[in-house]
């Protein structure tokens, strides 16, 4: 979340923030609330002042007239104080909320926009898009006559949105995994295996509602757990109330793990077949760093998505995303947009997004400076390396041949000791 202080004076720059991002919150409401809190606040104070005070008249007192008049002024002033505390805690409450729903400030230059129909394309891969001297395929009819993905004992099992790979698309699962997690090895990342499942007040630390009728996220009943929908979600949580010296940093996590996603509302041809899933395995990118080094930490993490495709031979763009496509913690954020013969389109397969201190202020994840008193904020940063699902998306319909088989991209074929899949 933003600082209390800056929001106070900057009002009307946070206000047109959150206009551009699309986000409706009551920022005129959060201000007169922070002024009623710091006048009860005071009160409160002011209060306790003049109970201890009282306290020690009773003991002072001469005479029981006199002693009996401090007590009764004290129930008083213990009646008030309780019910100040009362309103204060409701201020509280009320502020905090609104507190909390204002999205991070969005970089100078990200563009301007309502939804991800304003992205503004600026770089492509090195990769060409290729052209088939057949009518190409999407994924789904590929993995139904190799044998790749059963859908139907998904939907039997877990119902519509689940699937269970099969074959040689289970090898490639795991050779992404050991590609994508050496080369992140030798970039400096330590490698993780994350659980699958975090406390709530995590997820809202770094800034996913766990509740409510808009969630992605999948609860457990009568717990204070749920699912994650991304290994941000663990790797964010490991510095939650801890604090660090400034000479540790930068960090750089690798997180392995199964993301979990309800994906209310998301329908229709684009989200066909494990595009769109309630289940997949992820290989996050996640950096805790210095204030001066997050925006430099970024492009690294951008060029490593970059090296990971690059290196699949997948053809891609690179957009910067708009502000009304940004989620709340953001500050930019850069997607990966691989191109999908299937669909004819590209397709996101990647994103890396700079939170700034947005994250870190809701876990109280802290550094210390040699030399300096007290303790600052970190900056935390994602990226995707591996959405295994989006990637076998790609690599099944770019690689696709004539006779109906599959080549395996070179940079795979050492892990599955094969170059094609055929029937």
């Amino acid at each position: 979340m933003l600082d209390r202080k800056f929001i106070l004076d900057n009002a009307e720059l946070v206000k047109k923030n959150c206009s551009d991002r699309g986000v409706v919150v009551d920022v005129d409401r959060f201000t007169t609330l922070e002024s009623l809190r710091k006048e009860k606040q005071q009160h409160l104070e002011d209060l306790n002042r003049r109970a201890n005070d009282i306290s020690k008249q009773i003991g002072k007192s001469k005479s029981p007239d006199e002693k009996l008049k401090f007590v009764e002024e004290g129930r008083d002033v213990r009646e008030m104080t309780t019910a100040t505390k009362c309103e204060l805690d409701e201020i509280s409450d009320e502020s905090d909320k609104i507190h909390r729903a204002i999205p991070n400030m969005a970089h100078p230059n990200a563009p301007i926009g309502a939804d991800d129909q304003a992205n503004l394309e600026f770089a492509l891969g090195k990769t060409e898009i290729p052209k088939f001297d057949f009518e190409p395929k999407d994924h789904v009819e590929i993995a139904e006559k190799l044998d790749l993905i059963d859908f139907d004992g998904g939907a039997r099992v877990a119902g519509s949105g689940f699937y269970f790979l099969k074959n040689e698309a289970v090898l490639l699962e795991i050779a992404l995994q050991r590609y994508a997690v050496e080369l992140l090895m030798k970039s400096g990342f330590t490698p993780m295996t994350t659980p699958d499942l975090a406390r709530n007040e995590v997820l809202q630390g770094i800034g996913f509602n766990p509740r409510g009728n808009e969630t992605q996220i999948y609860s457990v009943e009568n717990s204070d757990l749920s699912l994650i929908a991304t290994a941000e979600i663990t790797l964010g949580g490991l510095l939650a109330n801890k604090t660090v010296d400034a000479e540790e940093l930068p960090l750089r996590f690798c997180g392995i793990s199964h993301c979990f996603r309800t994906e209310a509302g998301a329908a229709g041809r684009a989200s066909r077949g494990i595009y769109r899933v309630h289940q997949f395995t992820k290989i996050e990118m996640f950096a805790f760093t210095l204030p001066e080094q997050s925006d430099a930490m970024h492009q690294e993490l951008l060029q490593i998505e970059c090296q990971v495709f690059d290196g699949l031979g997948i053809p891609y763009r690179i957009v910067d995303t708009a502000t009304g496509d940004l989620g709340a913690p953001a500050y930019r954020k850069y997607d990966l947009e691989g191109w999908m013969p299937g669909r004819n389109a590209y397709g996101e397969v990647t994103s890396t997004s700079n939170c700034t201190d947005y994250q870190a202020r809701r876990l109280n994840a802290r550094y210390k400076a040699k030399g300096e008193k007290g303790t600052r904020f970190l900056h935390t940063l994602n990226g995707t390396a591996i959405a295994i699902s989006r990637a076998l998306v790609a690599i099944l319909e770019l690689y696709q041949q004539a006779d109906g088989s599959v080549k395996i991209p070179s940079a795979l074929q050492k892990y599955v000791g094969f170059d094609k899949i055929s029937r």
